[in-house]
């Protein structure tokens, strides 16, 4: 048995329908060139859609995003009500170990899902692909006030503490702005509120 992963660009379309009939059309030609080849499946599950894997993981599927900030310790004392130190250490054996311990497939994070879920149904995306917007990483560092490179620290003795540098990267995001649910009335109208209406210009 032979399994192949295509990749596909897909433009601002999240395209599994797209990627279907292409790979249709790409095996039609394979079996004129080896006429004894047997296509068992359209699909062999290495696209691994809609399920946690280790290869949409490491390989990422859809699109792949990295966001960060930087909060002060009064941000992270007066609305977090926690400190810096201690976001720190809750995530390191929380979200890292403690997901590490169950044996979790790219979850380690703090209910990402929920997030993932919430914005596909608001924007017209296929809620069942929240499996893999689940795959998302989250670290927490203490750093220099302003973060690394600020390029107007505050004074020496100012006595501010550290600041608290957070980054979740998710490698897997299966979204498009044309097709499927973005046509309905609603989602349009979230779409539009994130400036993601449509087929773009390739600046978006």
């Amino acid at each position: 048995h032979v399994y192949l992963r295509f990749k596909c660009d897909t433009g601002d379309a999240m395209g599994m329908n797209m990627c279907t009939k292409g790979v249709h059309a790409v095996l039609d030609a394979l079996r004129l060139r080896f006429p004894r080849m047997e296509v068992l499946s359209l699909s062999g599950n290495v696209c691994a859609d809609k399920k946690p894997a280790a290869v949409n993981w490491i390989d990422g599927r859809g699109h792949s995003m990295v966001a960060e900030c930087i909060l002060p310790p009064r941000i992270v004392e007066d609305v977090l009500k926690s400190n810096v130190a201690a976001m720190v250490n809750a995530n390191m054996w929380k979200n890292l170990v403690g997901s590490a311990v169950a044996g979790s497939v790219g979850g380690f994070n703090a209910h990402a899902a929920n997030v993932a879920a919430a914005m596909y149904l608001a924007c017209g995306q296929d809620p069942a692909q929240v499996v893999e917007a689940s795959h998302c990483l989250t670290t927490m560092e203490a750093v220099p006030p302003g973060g690394y490179g600020n390029p107007h620290p505050p004074p020496a003795d100012s006595g501010e503490g550290p600041w608290l540098h957070v980054t979740v990267s998710c490698p897997a995001l299966c979204v498009g702005t044309v097709g499927g649910g973005t046509r309905l009335p609603a989602q349009q109208a979230c779409l539009r509120m994130l400036n993601a209406c449509g087929a773009s210009d390739g600046a978006r």
